[in-house]
């Protein structure tokens, strides 16, 4: 008799490689594909509104010119690329360095103002491109939990837009910028107080109304503040002039209160730091503790490499922890 262990060997089924079996009667349904009925009419319905609403109002990538989309999906990649590590940009600001080299603001920068992230400021604060709130929003959010690190309790004071450009524009980015992320619950830990607001300084309203053509330009060459427009093309001189006075903050019984208060001033774009400046001071009249700054974008890059700003030391200054 033989032992239970053996077996006949035309009973034992050979193994079969499962490329070479043959394809089952029912074809494995796709990986992508919802088992709810409801979720693919809604998916269906979402892709047609997108097609329609592309035929009504054609938009292309603000980066590339791509079609279909404000924001193709290889500049997307590529801004957050740009955005992914925070760095220190005071260094680069000479409003905000002191003579003797001491930092008299730090701020931790989102990205450097280049490429598709200059494009993508460009387009949302001056060419009506508000879908880009979120793709900045994403980089802005980063700079501010890199700034702050454990800190808790602060709040974050976003430099407000002159009224001419708000005329322009509609809306002022920054405002813009720090309500969709506390709508998207970005940064539960931070505070929005809108605590400044611009004046006029008191040059502006000695500024003769019947001045020569000829002096005014001689007035712009020179940098006088008292002119009305931008400050693109100033130099830090010029842009020191222009801003001292142009801020103080908001009174009366709804206004933000912020004495006593670690503030994080928000601002778009950092040039010579002379905004950023002109914020600090307003806000420490008004008894606030100026902890540092964020800004989405810096002009002048730093010169090294090591300029990361999620570091235990750089979050304790900014922080005030």
């Amino acid at each position: 008799m033989s032992s239970h262990t053996d077996q006949d060997p035309s009973r034992v089924r050979p193994a079969v490689d499962p490329d070479l079996a043959p394809a089952a009667a029912t074809a494995a349904r796709h990986r992508g594909s919802y088992a709810r009925p409801l979720a693919r009419l809604c998916d269906r319905t979402a892709e047609a509104a997108a097609e329609v609403l592309a035929l009504a109002l054609p938009v292309d990538c603000v980066c590339c010119g791509a079609e279909d989309s404000v924001l193709c999906g290889a500049c997307s990649r590529k801004l957050r690329l740009l955005t992914l590590r925070p760095f220190r940009a005071e260094a680069q600001a000479p409003a905000l360095m002191d003579v003797d080299g001491s930092v008299l603001l730090p701020v931790v920068a989102a990205g450097s103002y280049r490429a598709e992230l200059a494009q993508c400021l460009l387009s949302f604060k001056s060419h009506g491109q508000a879908r880009l709130d979120a793709e900045l929003g994403r980089g802005l959010a980063r700079a501010l939990h890199a700034a702050a690190g454990p800190a808790q309790g602060l709040v974050l004071v976003p430099v407000p837009t002159s009224t001419a450009a708000f005329r322009t524009r509609g809306f002022s980015p920054v405002h813009l910028l720090l309500r969709r992320l506390v709508r998207g619950k970005d940064i539960p830990e931070f505070t929005v107080a809108d605590a400044l607001r611009k004046t006029v300084p008191p040059a502006r309203s000695r500024m003769p109304p019947a001045l020569p053509l000829l002096d005014r330009w001689r007035a712009g060459r020179a940098g006088d503040r008292s002119l009305p427009g931008g400050q693109k093309g100033l130099g830090r001189g010029a842009r020191t002039r222009r801003v001292r006075g142009s801020m103080r903050a908001r009174s009366g019984l709804w206004s933000a209160r912020v004495e006593g208060r670690p503030c994080i001033i928000v601002d778009d774009v950092l040039t010579t730091g002379a905004t950023l400046a002109e914020a600090a001071r307003a806000l420490r009249a008004a008894g606030a503790i100026v902890s540092g700054a964020v800004v989405v974008a810096a002009t002048r890059p730093p010169a090294t490499s090591d300029v990361d700003a999620a570091s235990p030391a750089v979050a304790r200054m900014i922080g005030g922890t």
